[in-house]
């Protein structure tokens, strides 16, 4: 099996040098590169096509959450989780809305950072607890984007399901909830994506609660 490539985009050395050593431990993880700024990772990003971006929001030349956006747009396969203490909501929803697919926060684990690479390499929402718990609370204030509704013929099962990512479950979580496997779990997901055209699960649950909001 092909070794998962990860870039690491953090200007404190201690902190890239831990993250490095930790990721590299694992035979199924490569670091294939680190910097300390956001422009060279997008330069490097271009270069090396990593599978995943550890990416920090304060650094010199680019912040983390413009270098996001630039690699996005440019490869948009790529997953960005961005590395931080923030947990302030402007920061969370300024991110997810320019294509991260969630947050580790530096005070995690070893083991919770190798399991957090692993659930996003998998496709799944990367949130910590108090970061969702301000992203909802940011929602309930200002509301989700707004998007021409229609149930997108999804069926109830479906509906079932994209209320659980709607809740930020993961594929774990909601196999444990409706008593079946997370391979089937990821199967129906892939289905939901399909019937509403997304395929990235930040952009897609915004759309899946206006549906749920008015199915008809």
């Amino acid at each position: 099996m092909s070794s998962i490539s990860i870039l690491i985009a953090e200007d404190q050395t201690i902190v890239r040098e831990g993250l490095e050593a930790i990721i590299n431990m694992e035979p199924e993880m490569e670091v294939v590169a680190t910097t300390d700024n956001g422009q060279t990772a997008c330069e490097l990003v271009e270069q090396l096509r990593p599978q995943l971006v550890l990416m920090d929001i304060e650094m010199p030349v680019m912040n983390g959450i413009a270098a996001t956006h630039q690699i996005k747009q440019s490869n948009p396969d790529t997953i960005v989780l961005i590395l931080t203490t923030f947990t302030e909501e402007d920061f969370i929803i300024e991110a997810l809305a320019k294509g991260a697919s969630g947050y580790l926060l530096k005070d995690f684990t070893s083991h919770k950072i190798i399991a957090s690479i692993r659930e996003a390499i998998r496709g799944e929402l990367m949130l910590p607890s108090k970061v969702a718990a301000k992203l909802a609370a940011r929602l309930r204030t200002t509301g989700v984007p707004q998007f021409p509704v229609q149930n997108f013929n999804l069926t109830p099962r479906e509906l079932q399901i994209a209320k659980l990512m709607t809740e930020y479950k993961n594929n774990r979580e909601i196999a444990d909830m409706l008593y079946i496997t997370e391979g089937t779990v990821r199967n129906y997901i892939s289905v939901i994506y399909e019937k509403i055209g997304m395929n990235d699960r930040t952009k897609a649950i915004p759309l899946l609660k206006q549906v749920l909001r008015d199915p008809d």
